[in-house]
């Protein structure tokens, strides 16, 4: 492995300008003279993004490798031979499923038995675009809960996207919404159905019963027959809580119904609701984090590290099983027990828990593998399943009723391929995507960058075997919340990009969980410059090693990933050919009073506090972009139905950047929320414009 140690220098500090005049800003918001902008669906804005739109629309549609992106796109997400993945319940998989015929989606089931079978024969429960008919709604799918019993669900449906929905009871014998059963008006709603007849839940009962960051304070619990007025509090959180809300742990025939309250992103505290409906709280730290329940024992693992009385202790990472006797736990550290902990470079990325195992996900270095844990003798054993190595493998779903498990495989040249177990640890391959491009003339490698402080970044580069020279490449990462970028394989960036001789890259910077809670650890808050300087020093070891120029490179991110690219952006312009930055956060002075901001006061910090300010006023986009700097062109792209970031970030953002007099292009989509895209139609469009965009900027040849 080829490794190239470049140092990047950071010296971006506060000016005594800058510092005055963010004081200003922070004081009398009104200061911003785009804060208009933040009338998501006020006449003048909305008339600014149709504006932008016809602009952005008109040049990039205007390319003739427009059209014939959009429809390699849409056939692929169309196509019939795709893997409908689902979810085991009972001895059913459940799907949802969206086609060029449902545009809205279909959500069907069938036998585990059939499903294995080419061509299932679906049982179809919803088809969400009669509904929308029907109803004369825009209503995008987001979900279902159902009762153990499996007589009864909860169906979530949005208008237009976003994170509020509409909650409706639905009989699944009878394929019928239940007539006067349990609904919710819309709202960022939190439900679950612990059994036939009774639910638990949070939502907007009125003034006072949201958190700050828009969520539900207040879970109750709700019996049939009952009017909502009368459904019994069982716990009431603070306002400045992220959130309350309501699980129901199934381990066989035994449920266990739970309150969870996050005081903040990554802490949490769980209450055991008991015969009585009173609450006991688990004996964990806040910032364990639940996994399941198995065998009667609770299933954590552990951001931090947990010590006890004395020199003993576990280490930040580990998954551990909690044995409890009653629903009145008290904790012994007797009744702890590890089932796995993860090396230096190593991780857990997933934990799902069946009847008869616990099923855990680990990265080592970025790649993947899947364990079976299985009490043997009051003994937990580890068995490493026979999966492909070389990408990412994933856990799909466990059966809380039986045996089975669905697990997958993929890289960056490999389709997708999903994998059955019927519990004797032996999956076998029954579904396989087929190849969208042809990778035989393509490879993949990894390589190392070294940040500012030394730290060694890994990243991976698909490109053509055969490629001479730099070429334009398109650099990714996120670098947030714990999120592990993986290997994973991408008909768009396979035939629109490599096949084309471009390179694609996807970064592992700080700040996402590819190493576990102390990778993540290290980007947080005060630190989140980690994350920025990873990410150039990436950007830079490309341009060393001559993979690609600064006039070839793009950098692309979504949400957090949309603040990484807009901050490395303004502070390293210059190893830089162009951007699209994607649902992002932009404004991180007043990102806490936009959308659902409040809530990641955990990973940036709380711009109230002035030593908050002070490190996130170094580096926010929005209040360091100058007219003096010379900056690569940049596409912004997002969502009017995006209640979660929203679309004010990048509204204000290319806003000041065009006034600013720099290159910069901007679309807004109506629907899909923080995806941007409702449909496989809008997902097209999204990435046939993001296409056009990179090649046009970065120099790739046009599509043929």
């Amino acid at each position: 492995m080829r490794r190239a140690a470049v140092t990047i220098f950071s010296a971006f500090v506060l000016s005594t300008a800058f510092g005055a005049a963010f004081a200003a800003e922070k004081s009398n918001p009104m200061n911003d003279p785009y804060i208009w902008l933040e009338d998501v669906h006020g006449a003048k804005p909305l008339a600014w993004v149709k504006d932008q739109n016809a602009k952005s629309l008109g040049l990039l549609k205007a390319d003739p490798a427009y059209q014939t992106n959009y429809d390699f796109i849409l056939k692929v997400l169309d196509a019939k031979d795709r893997i409908p993945y689902g979810g085991l319940d009972h001895g059913f998989v459940y799907n949802y499923w969206q086609d060029a015929e449902h545009p809205k989606g279909l959500w069907r089931r069938t036998t585990v038995a059939d499903y294995a079978a080419p061509a299932p024969k679906w049982d179809v429960l919803i088809d969400v675009d009669k509904l929308a008919a029907d109803d004369k709604e825009n209503w995008v799918w987001k979900g279902t809960s159902c009762a153990p019993s499996e007589k009864r669900c909860l169906v979530q449906l949005s208008r237009g996207g976003g994170d509020a929905v509409v909650v409706r009871e639905f009989d699944l014998a009878s394929k019928a919404f239940v007539k006067g059963g349990f609904f919710l008006k819309e709202a960022k709603s939190d439900v679950t159905l612990v059994d036939d007849d009774t639910v638990l839940f949070g939502t907007d009962f009125g003034a006072g019963s949201m958190t700050s960051s828009g969520y539900p304070r207040i879970v109750k619990i709700w019996h049939r027959g009952e009017k909502i007025e009368a459904a019994k509090t069982l716990l009431e959180g603070k306002e400045s809580d992220v959130s309350v809300s309501a699980t129901v742990l199934r381990d066989g025939n035994k449920n266990v119904a739970m309150v969870v309250r996050s005081p903040s992103f990554f802490e949490s505290e769980y209450f055991v609701i008991g015969t009585d409906k009173k609450l006991t709280k688990i004996p964990v730290p806040q910032s364990a984090q639940m996994q399941g329940l198995h065998h009667g024992q609770f299933l954590f693992t552990l951001r931090d590290d947990w010590m006890f009385e004395g020199d003993s202790g576990v280490g930040k990472g580990t998954l551990l099983g909690y044995r409890f006797e009653t629903d009145r736990p008290q904790f012994s550290e007797s009744a702890l027990e590890v089932l796995y902990t993860p090396g230096p470079r190593a991780s857990i990325e997933g934990v799902a828990t069946g009847r008869d195992a616990v099923y855990v996900s680990v990265l080592n270095n970025v790649i993947g593998e899947v364990h079976a844990f299985r009490l043997k003798d009051g003994k937990w054993a580890d068995k490493k399943l026979p999966l492909p190595d070389g990408g990412t493998a994933s856990i799909i779903s466990t059966n809380d009723y039986g045996p089975e498990v669905y697990l997958s495989f993929e890289s960056f040249l490999k389709a997708p391929t999903l994998y059955f177990d019927d519990g004797k640890d032996t999956p076998k391959e029954i579904k396989a995507l087929p190849s969208r491009f042809d990778a035989a003339g393509m490879e993949t490698v990894q390589y190392e960058a070294t940040s500012t402080d030394g730290t060694k970044i890994p990243y991976f580069v698909m490109r053509p075997k055969n490629l001479k020279g730099p070429a334009p490449a398109i650099l990714n990462g996120y670098g947030g919340f714990e999120i592990s970028e993986t290997p994973f394989y991408s008909a768009n960036f396979g035939k629109l990009w490599v096949a084309k001789g471009g390179i694609y890259v996807l970064a592992n910077i700080r700040g996402g969980g590819e190493f576990g809670p102390g990778w993540h650890a290290a980007a947080l808050k005060e630190n989140r410059q980690k994350a920025f300087d990873d990410f150039a020093a990436v950007a830079a070891d490309l341009i060393a090693k001559k993979i690609t120029t600064a006039k070839q490179l793009g950098i692309v991110g979504g949400s957090n990933g949309g603040l990484l690219v807009s901050t490395v952006m303004t502070q390293h312009p210059e190893l830089l050919g162009a951007v699209v930055c994607q649902v992002p956060l932009i404004d991180m002075i007043r990102y806490t009073q936009i959308g659902a901001g409040a809530s990641w006061i955990g990973e940036y910090g709380d711009p109230s506090d002035p030593k908050a300010a002070a490190y996130i006023g170094k580096y926010s986009p929005y209040q360091n972009v100058s007219k003096d700097k010379k900056y690569p062109p940049v596409f912004f792209v997002t969502a009017t139905s995006d209640d979660r970031v929203t679309p004010v970030h990048a509204r204000k953002m290319a806003a000041r950047m065009e006034e600013q007099g720099h290159e910069v292009l901007f679309y807004e989509n109506t629907d899909g929320g923080h995806a941007a895209a409702a449909n496989h139609k809008q997902s097209a469009e999204l990435w046939g414009l993001t296409f056009v965009y990179l090649a046009e900027k970065l120099g790739l040849k046009p599509v043929e």
